[in-house]
Formats: structure tokens, C-alpha cells, sequence
């Protein structure tokens, strides 16, 4: 089983949900009003379905004006992107340089707890946004594709390449993984997150088996050529010496 991170008992039992109106800074200055539109768009996130969550709502929560609402984003879903991309930032800033020699399957392990850690304060909301992409396919299809360029960050961070389309199949695949994971981590509320662990655990095993036979398939076009050059060299062969 993976080794499972040393870290802080406080940092796993930090609040569960992003209620106040304030955001954590994002590089744009402590209480800007795109920090402000995160942190109201989480909070609401947090009590009521996506769909439901309208514009005037979320300007009234941030204490900002419609026009620097629009100023700032174009949709729900792009205050969503942003606040994604934010966790990805924390999760980048925090590398574990003690990592660096452990497997490749532990690095990831650590990633992702990582990420699940920075997360907690939103689990709420991550769980309303999962109970909506169940019912609603089209929304399922944007959170994969934000969840897949977000894994190839991660994969990136636990010194795995995501480059190519075996990168982008290998972030899918990790994206599919970490959606199981999440499931589990909404509902543990182990301040140690044991079930958690347990499930990433189980969920790397399973996609370092894919890798494998991934590597495996991706090795099969390779060899199909390397055939043919060699019957085509033959071939040349046999016809020089008929010659």
C-alpha cells in the first residue's frame, strides 16, 4: 500500500465548507473582487444545486456590482474554471521535495492528497457539484474535460509525463480515477481520512495497471512498422539478388 503522507492532523481538519464571503488570495490582492466572486460562487455551491445558482445571487454574496461581475466572468461555469485552477496553483506550490525518490505510484499518492486537502474547506460544494453531474450529462462532459487539465498538472507535479496523447489518455484515465475518490471523500469525516486513503490507494493500483497496458498498446503501432520495414527491406533484398 502507498505510503501515506505525513502531515499535520490540523491541516485534514480544517472547516468543511467555504462560507465566508472572503476567498483565500489568488495573486490579485487579499478581498479582490474576483477572490470575492470564488469564495460567494463556493459558498452558495455548497447549499444548492449549480443550476440553480443565478448571477444577482452570487454579485449580492460578493458584494459586487453586476457590471464587475460580467467584467470579471462570462458564466457559472467560469468561475468554477477559475477556482479549479486556483487549487491546481496550491497544489503546484506545495511540492514535497522529499518525494522526488520515492515511485512513481507514491508521488502521485501524495498529489492527490494534497489536493483532497486543499478541497476540504469545499467538500460541500464538491459534493452538491457531483450530486448535479450525475443528473446532468452535459455538465458531467465540461467538469471531465476542466478535471482532465487539471490531472495533467498533477501528473506533471508527481514527475509523470502527461505530454502527447498518451499524456492526455493517461490524465483521462487519472481524472476517472480521482471522480471515484472523490465520492468517497465527501463522505469521510475521519479528520485522518483512512476510508479516503484507502480508496486512492486502491484507485492507483487500478490505473497503474491501465498505464501498463496503456505502454502496451501504444507499443503495438510501433512493432506493426518495424514489421513492415523489415519485409519491405527483404523484399528489396530478394529483388536486387533476382536481379
Amino acid at each position: 500500500m502507498a505510503r501515506r503522507p505525513s502531515r499535520p492532523q490540523s491541516r485534514a481538519a480544517r472547516p468543511r465548507n467555504a462560507a465566508a464571503p472572503r476567498a483565500a488570495t489568488s495573486g490579485a490582492g487579499e478581498g479582490s473582487d474576483r477572490d470575492r466572486v470564488i469564495a460567494a460562487f463556493m459558498a452558495l455551491l455548497a447549499e444548492k444545486p449549480i443550476e440553480r445558482i443565478g448571477f444577482a445571487e452570487i454579485a449580492s454574496r460578493a458584494g459586487v456590482s453586476l457590471a464587475d461581475l460580467r467584467a470579471a466572468f462570462g458564466s457559472t461555469l467560469a468561475i468554477l474554471a477559475a477556482q479549479i485552477k486556483e487549487v491546481d496553483r496550491k497544489v503546484l506550490s506545495a511540492g514535497d521535495a522529499d518525494m522526488a525518490e520515492e515511485p512513481a505510484r507514491e508521488r502521485l499518492f501524495d498529489v492527490l492528497m494534497r489536493r483532497l486537502e486543499t478541497l476540504e474547506p469545499h467538500k460541500a460544494a464538491v459534493r452538491s457539484l457531483l450530486r448535479s453531474a450525475r443528473c446532468n450529462p452535459g455538465l458531467a462532459c465540461v467538469l471531465n474535460g476542466l478535471a482532465v487539465q487539471s490531472q495533467q498538472w498533477m501528473l506533471t507535479a508527481a514527475d509523470i509525463s502527461a505530454s502527447g496523447p498518451r499524456g492526455v489518455l493517461r490524465a483521462q484515465g487519472l481524472a476517472c480515477l480521482y471522480a471515484s475518490v472523490l465520492r468517497t471523500w465527501v463522505d469521510d469525516d475521519d479528520p485522518g481520512h483512512a476510508r479516503t486513503m484507502a480508496a486512492l490507494d486502491r484507485a492507483l493500483a487500478r490505473g497503474q495497471r491501465w498505464s501498463g497496458f496503456l505502454d502496451d498498446l501504444c507499443r503495438i503501432p510501433a512493432r506493426i512498422c518495424g514489421s513492415r520495414a523489415r519485409r519491405r527491406r527483404d523484399e528489396a533484398g530478394e529483388k536486387t539478388v533476382a536481379a
